[in-house]
């Protein structure tokens, strides 16, 4: 048992990556639609490229969504609103009248005046009286009167409030009453009310009973009939009968007792994507496979897009095109590379594309947007990049459905452009949802993107400007080598921001003992005068050890530490190895004298290992000319290639040379060398 605990104990990460893999598998087939897979593929408009289909049992033949919709209209219509009539309402309102009947008239109107109001108003209470009809209400409504007796009456016999005016114009237009009409209609307007209601309980009963008794199928297929023959176009009929088998075939394939096979050919088919990736990441990207937490990132993503897309097509199949997959590739990347981006991207859309429909159609066009995505979106960092990209990305992803609707329509419809206003959403919500998501992500999984490291490049922050107090020279040196660097890293198409913020902190262990460097010393004095060339030497390499144990006290980033823990590689202090060797040569030990390492792994890396050699070097050059400069780089750069500090950085001869070129330049503006005229 002992045996067993150490080896889980020693293995715990394979562990930890085994129960990942089994969990988002698990995930993933749980958010899955629970139905089995046509076998057959086909689009409207393309021709059938199997051989003749038969049918292969009975079933029956399913309306399309646009017959049901317009046959739930047309039924919706045709039922009848209720409206209740309340007899009660008669009495309350010519007790009204007589109440306020001197409010409105003199004594002086003659008595016949309130007889005839009261004689209209019973004779329109017995028709019924609303305030007014909706649009869609008018003609036959449903009267329940006392005793919940229903009879069918006509709207344009039951008076309405709304046409109060013109209906006492008509009524009152003989002497003595039409010349008090203006004090009828005020009258009437005030004590009024109607006695006919919409019972909206009933109607809505009424519509659901006759929405009830629409079918959604019409005729049926017998089996062994022929359906289509290969290389027939599918279109009309033929169209809605294969949707009708297939959506036939889904359904009984999941019901019966075969749904076990189903699922364990889900099972494999997730589960062998996902060792895909983790493949890829074992042999291409170690640093990442190594670490769980950045594994269970890239694997919680893919589970968040699955969730997603599942859930917008229990709504609407349609919705899929407003989930934002961009972000995916957009987020990977800006965590870590473009390739892990696209290899990520590309497994998620294959996953998907076991539940979309037109699944070829929804592969193409995500996997088209995915390379858009990893090829614009970068320096996200800076605010104005995200909104070009994502303009790039949202125009793709238009151009490249209306292709292939048009191809599978034979023209363009535009009723139809509103499924465009899909793309454009998704646009939004990936510029709104990007950043957003990123600054989550940091805090969650404690990764850094761009967007951080632009934090951590402000010269004002906490570390730097102690850095700027305790060793000012130190400081200006850094500063100078961060503009190098960035410059070489921009010339190759490296990670500029990522080079310039590890050039800033690479020297910040010199803190601890700031005049035993140069660049701090003032005046003559030098403490190396007064100690050992060991100690020296030891001095110099801790400025290395002490920078990495700054940086994790002050929380940087992993990659920038990479920048401090490598800058020196595992070259020699030579200065004082030359200098023991003169004095003791017995004790002169190259491995006492060299820094621990390791060397470069990066381009980014490399970079900040010539820059910082040639910036720091460059201090001794008394009268730089060009010649000089030219030698000197060529100098110190070939002398690290010879040690073998560049084999794991991949980073190519020509690459060297484009960062040698960029650092003479650079290296002439400084002294400012200008070309000498002659006499």
């Amino acid at each position: 048992m002992k045996k067993i605990s150490d080896q889980l104990y020693r293995n715990q990460s394979l562990v930890y990556k085994v129960f990942l893999y089994i969990a988002t598998t698990a995930g993933i087939l749980y958010l899955f639609p629970k139905g089995g897979q046509f076998k057959y593929e086909f689009q409207k408009g393309k021709p059938w490229q199997y051989e003749n289909l038969l049918a292969p049992f009975d079933f029956p033949i399913h309306k399309s969504d646009e017959e049901i919709t317009l046959e739930k209209e047309k039924v919706t219509k045709t039922v009848n609103p209720y409206y209740n009539y309340d007899a009660e309402v008669e009495a309350i309102v010519l007790n009204d009248i007589d109440n306020v009947y001197s409010n409105y008239f003199a004594d002086s109107v003659p008595a016949t005046v309130k007889t005839k109001i009261n004689t209209t108003v019973k004779d329109i209470y017995k028709k019924g009286v609303v305030m007014s009809f909706p649009e869609n209400d008018k003609g036959t409504i449903n009267l329940i009167r006392e005793g919940n007796q229903v009879k069918e009456a006509n709207t344009k016999n039951i008076f309405q409030i709304s046409q109060l005016h013109n209906f006492l114009t008509n009524t009152f237009k003989e002497e003595p009453y039409v010349s008090y009409t203006d004090n009828i209609y005020e009258l009437l307007f005030d004590v009024l009310k109607p006695n006919v209601i919409k019972n909206e309980n009933f109607t809505e009963k009424a519509k659901e009973e006759a929405l009830s008794k629409i079918s959604y199928t019409r005729g049926t297929v017998d089996a062994g009939k022929l359906i289509i023959v290969k290389g027939e176009v599918v279109e009309g009929d033929k169209f809605n009968i294969l949707n009708s088998l297939k959506k036939e075939y889904e359904s009984q394939l999941w019901s019966e007792s075969s749904y076990t096979y189903i699922v364990i050919g889900y099972v494999v088919l997730i589960g062998l994507t996902l060792l895909m990736l983790l493949m890829f990441l074992k042999k291409n990207r170690t640093s990442i496979y190594n670490n769980n937490t950045k594994v269970t990132f890239i694997f919680l993503n893919i589970v968040f897009m699955v969730f997603l897309t599942s859930l917008s097509i229990k709504y609407n199949v349609l919705y899929i095109y407003i989930v934002p997959l961009t972000i995916l590739p957009i987020i990977i990347k800006a965590f870590f590379d473009s390739r892990t981006a696209l290899f990520v991207h590309v497994l998620t859309i294959m996953l998907l594309g076991f539940i979309v429909p037109n699944s070829f159609e929804y592969i193409f066009i995500q996997i088209i947007a995915g390379i858009v995505t990893i090829i614009t979106v970068s320096e996200l960092y800076k605010r104005a990049s995200l909104f070009i990209s994502v303009g790039q990305i949202t125009l793709v992803y238009l151009i490249a459905y209306f292709a292939f609707y048009i191809i599978s329509e034979g023209d363009f419809n535009t009723e139809n452009l509103w499924i465009f206003g899909f793309f454009l959403l998704n646009g939004l919500i990936t510029v709104v949802s990007a950043q957003s998501l990123i600054y989550i992500y940091e805090k969650l999984f404690g990764l850094d993107s761009d967007v951080s490291l632009l934090e951590l490049s402000d010269t004002n922050s906490r570390l730097l400007r102690e850095l700027s107090e305790k060793a000012p020279g130190t400081f200006h040196h850094s500063l100078q080598v961060a503009n190098l660097a960035e410059a070489a890293a921009i010339e190759i198409g490296a990670n500029a921001m990522l080079a310039r913020v590890g050039a800033l902190y690479h020297d910040i262990g010199k803190m601890n003992n700031p005049t035993f460097f140069t660049e701090n010393q003032k005046g003559s004095m030098n403490p190396h005068d007064e100690l050992e060339p060991k100690e020296s030497a030891s001095i110099i390499i801790n400025h290395v050890i002490d920078g990495i144990s700054m940086a994790k006290k002050n929380n940087l980033p992993d990659r920038i530490i990479d920048f401090i823990r490598t800058h020196h590689g595992t070259s020699l202090v030579y200065y004082f190895y030359k200098k023991q060797v003169d004095t003791d040569p017995e004790n002169a030990k190259e491995e006492d004298f060299r820094y621990p390492g390791p060397i470069p792994f990066s381009k980014e890396t490399a970079i900040l290992m010539m820059s910082d050699s040639v910036e720091a070097a460059s201090k001794s050059l008394k009268n730089p000319t060009y010649g000089v400069i030219d030698m000197f780089v060529e100098k110190i750069i070939n002398k690290q290639m010879d040690e073998g500090q560049f084999l794991n950085a991949n980073i190519t001869f020509k690459e060297i040379e484009q960062i040698k070129k960029i650092l003479k330049q650079k290296l002439v503006n400084i002294y400012h060398l200008r070309i000498e005229y002659p006499e």
